[in-house]
């Protein structure tokens, strides 16, 4: 891209960096908080479909977010012009904001920390490369097993360099990598047919992607999740144990109960952890932790998108809850902390608290054992679509592998499990932690009012006492 990233926010030449300082002090001067956010993106898509490429995406993008912040209300304005005459115009819209009551907020605290490259990853392997590895991996698919009828492979990545200019001359800057490559196959016999998929990525380049063994694993774990789902039979239906499998299941506990530990739905009041600090949540055992200073994963962020430096976050410790996860406008509100968790989808969004990486520690059980226990229920390896109730944290989660469970062992695989519940009552039927802890492959989304940011989960295997199993038996 260039030698200097933050020189593409510039590069229309009708901003200087000195001008976005004046000019971020001239428009938020009746703020109590606020930032001048500016953004340049570069994102590049591949599918290979059917034995051809499908899609071939390529797109630029950059602009500016202005946002002031009086007591509760906000003000925001965007545009994908970087340009002074443009930012001044933003800045009419926060003249709708009642005058600041208080000083100017603090800013975050400086970090030089990088937890990822500057470099871009699209530029540092040529397109043939890429559309001839999105071929190897058709080709590896089909021939894993005559049974696979059809083969799906992605390739994405995205770089975006970014700088938050406040009215008190802070300015942080943060340039973010991120790749992710997914393998999607089905697979039939005897008329039936039956999918499976699997990906990996984060904030890194695309050489990891292009390391065969790890490709070919991607491979080989979406083949054989086809191939058990040819042998599944209908899943069972009712109240019963469940054993949660590591990793990836994580999402569960991310949409179940991460949003309702973020800020803004507490000092609201809405969610169901409002008011609860202090007091016992979830089962003893049971610590959960957000942390955006993980190196090189999908949700970590060397900064914020208010220039607050990441952090591990313990929301529930041993049971007991701790804390929230907060932005500043809702930290200021709350008289607590920023912790890092200010973000937003792009330059065109206000930020708010959301997640980063999402995770429960490992206990001390053997998975095994945990196993063991089971008299009859079921074990979820994978989960695919749900829905929640983000404030009561009410959930419908679909399997995607899934086995029964006979006898304190892994039985037949089994068809359109769902599990429903609610995430607070889940965390307190918790009677097993396994010590095998572990956080997805890096392909998660998570979605709030709106907005999409990439995120990551965790978790050990975790048996559950009492879920109920939506199913067709």
């Amino acid at each position: 891209m260039t030698a200097d990233p933050h020189a593409l926010l510039y590069a229309s030449g009708q901003l200087s960096p000195d001008e976005a300082k004046a000019l971020a002090a001239e428009t938020l001067s009746r703020c109590e908080d606020g930032e001048l956010y500016l953004q340049f993106i570069a994102t590049e898509s591949f599918v290979f479909d059917d034995g051809r490429l499908k899609t071939c995406d390529y797109s630029r993008d950059s602009g500016f977010g202005l946002r002031g912040v009086s007591g509760e209300m906000t003000g925001f304005a965007h545009a994908s012009e970087i340009s002074a005459a443009a930012i001044r115009r933003a800045g009419e819209t926060l003249r709708l904001l009642d005058p600041a009551r208080s000083p100017m907020a603090a800013p975050p605290p400086r970090s030089n920390r990088h937890l990822y490259t500057d470099a871009s990853p699209l530029d540092a392997i040529p397109l043939e490369r890429k559309i001839a590895l999105l071929e190897s991996i058709d080709a590896a698919a089909r021939a894993r097993d005559p049974r696979i009828v059809q083969a799906t492979a992605s390739l994405s990545g995205s770089w975006s360099a970014i700088e938050i200019v406040r009215p008190d001359g802070f300015v942080a800057r943060d340039v973010r990598p991120l790749v992710r490559l997914n393998v999607s196959v089905v697979a039939e016999s005897n008329g039936r047919r039956e999918a499976g998929s699997f990906g990996f990525g984060g904030r890194y380049l695309y050489d990891d992607l292009f390391d065969p063994a790890k490709w070919t694993r991607a491979v080989d774990e979406a083949v054989a999740q086809a191939l058990t789902n040819l042998d599944s039979i209908a899943a069972p239906a009712g109240e019963m144990t469940v054993l949660l499998g590591p990793g990836w299941p994580g999402v569960l506990l991310h949409e179940a109960v991460g949003h309702g530990l973020e800020g803004d739905f507490n000092r609201k009041g809405t969610s169901a952890f409002s008011g609860r600090i202090g007091t016992r949540v979830a089962a003893k055992g049971v610590t959960v932790v957000d942390d955006g200073s993980i190196l090189n994963r999908r949700g970590s962020l060397s900064i914020d998108d208010e220039g607050t430096p990441t952090q591990e976050n313990v929301l529930i410790e041993d049971g007991i809850l701790k804390g929230y996860m907060q932005d500043r406008l809702n930290a200021r509100l709350m008289g607590v902390a920023a912790t890092g968790n200010g973000r937003r989808e792009s330059y065109a969004h206000a930020p708010m608290p959301r997640m980063t990486n999402t995770f429960m520690r490992g206990g001390s059980d053997d998975p095994a054992e945990l196993l063991s226990r089971v008299k009859k229920g079921i074990f979820a390896k994978s989960f695919g679509g749900g829905q929640v109730d983000i404030v009561s944290g009410k959930f419908t989660f679909s399997c995607t592998e899934a086995y029964l469970i006979e006898d304190g062992k892994l039985g037949a695989p089994i068809k359109g499990a769902t599990l429903i519940g609610d995430g607070p009552s889940v965390l307190t039927r918790v009677t097993g932690i396994g010590n095998d802890m572990a956080l997805d492959e890096g392909v998660g989304m998570c979605g709030k009012a709106g907005q999409s940011l990439p995120a990551g989960v965790g978790q050990p295997t975790l048996l559950v006492s009492g879920i109920t199993v939506g199913g067709t038996a």
